[in-house]
């Protein structure tokens, strides 16, 4: 296996350690419109935040768009741009009498591209460049009348991912559900500290030089060193928990962060629309797999961490410019390549897609005919053992959006 890749695993696969303090943003529910950096001023009626999406006075934004409204009755809007009628199709809703529609729908319509600036509570209307959103990851699967997305998260990212392509604002807007691997924006609290206690620190008296070859020892000191921390501040943790802190710290150098991951970012979406976070998985399951770890893996592990530590950064932008670009061979590449480490592939993909794709399983044979948006690590759906082949197994037809 390549080193940097053992070192990036729980990126694309394991949610818990590296956002255990990511913070949530909620996005305000009167939100702003810019086009190309102009305010928006509206007389009376606003721009508001409705399940997650945000809506527009339709007459209003198009005279800002320079777009002029020829008709719109029960979803179809007819409008000219530039000289040509356009017909478009979108939910409405009427506010106190005036007409409201999907900024997305009347903005990309115009020819711009639409952003969300989550911290000024801004929508962003940008004239389209030659530069495309990023193609990521996404599965359709329909049964029963259910359909359910599959979406590949990197759970650390920072804001080159964003704006995400309008499929996926698009399919979570009508979802009923969100499932994540664990509700990463809940991993703070009193109960989950004690976790990690109980299992990423020794109890036995013993520290981390007692479990870990001096070489790697003297290596942790002085990566430790260099990076303004005292020499032993991580000799009461095992080596999984010393091996995420470390990859952890240096990808946070580079701006990559939890708090712009896309699972967490979804999980905010989902709070501010107010529908049901599921868990694929627990807190609990995903500490207990890393400390069920052999010790020899483990150091094998923090070792890899340990010696490609300067070649991090480098190896992150690899892997988020695999995300960006949808690219599956690289990913299936990613995943195959875990397999020469059979204790380590089992317990991070093996085993958990099993339980993953049974879960899904018991969304789409459900009788409630609902949208279930599924996000978990990218890492865990191609392959014979991925989560896509599992559903395949199962019988249901999946398709790459």
């Amino acid at each position: 296996m390549n080193h940097w890749k053992k070192s990036l695993l729980s990126l694309i696969i394991s949610a818990g350690m590296l956002a255990s303090a990511a913070p949530v943003l909620a996005a305000p529910q009167q939100p702003v419109l810019k086009i190309n950096d102009q305010k928006v001023e509206f007389a009376t009626s606003t721009p508001i935040v409705d399940q997650g999406t945000t809506m527009v006075p339709l007459r209003t934004t198009l005279e800002a768009l320079n777009v002029k409204l020829s008709h719109v009755q029960d979803g179809t809007i007819q409008a000219v741009v530039d000289g040509k009628q356009i017909t478009l199709k979108s939910k409405t809703k009427l506010i106190n009498g005036v007409t409201y529609v999907p900024i997305r729908t009347v903005g990309e319509a115009a020819g711009y591209e639409v952003r969300w600036d989550k911290k000024s509570g801004t929508v962003l209307l940008v004239s389209k460049t030659t530069g495309e959103a990023a193609r990521g990851f996404m599965w359709e699967v329909e049964n029963n009348g259910n359909t359910v997305y599959l979406v590949g998260s990197m759970h650390i990212a920072d804001d080159s991912f964003y704006p995400l392509r309008s499929e996926y604002e698009e399919a979570f807007a009508e979802a009923d559900y969100l499932g994540v691997e664990i509700d990463i924006s809940k991993a703070v609290d009193e109960e989950q500290q004690k976790l990690i206690a109980n299992m990423g620190m020794y109890q036995d008296g013993t520290t981390l030089k007692d479990h870990v070859s001096k070489e790697t020892y003297v290596k942790l000191e002085e990566i430790l060193k260099q990076n303004g921390m005292e020499k032993n501040a991580l000799d009461a943790y095992k080596p999984w928990v010393v091996e995420t802190t470390i990859s952890t710290l240096k990808t946070m150098t580079a701006g990559y962060e939890a708090a712009a991951g896309i699972d967490l970012y979804f999980i905010q979406k989902a709070m501010e629309r107010k529908i049901p976070v599921l868990e694929l998985e627990s807190y609990e399951s995903q500490l207990g797999m890393f400390d069920d770890f052999s010790k020899e893996l483990q150091e094998r592990n923090l070792k890899t961490a340990l010696d490609n530590f300067d070649a991090l950064n480098d190896s992150v932008d690899q892997m988020a410019d695999m995300w960006k670009s949808g690219n599956d061979e690289m990913l299936l590449e990613f995943t195959n390549s875990m397999a020469v480490e059979p204790e380590f592939y089992k317990a991070m993909l093996v085993d958990r897609n099993i339980g993953m794709a049974d879960k899904i399983d018991g969304y789409l044979k459900s009788d409630k005919k609902e949208e279930y948006f599924i996000v978990v690590g990218a890492g865990h759906y191609l392959g014979e053992h991925g989560v896509i082949k599992l559903l395949q197994d199962k019988g249901y037809t999946v398709v790459r959006k």
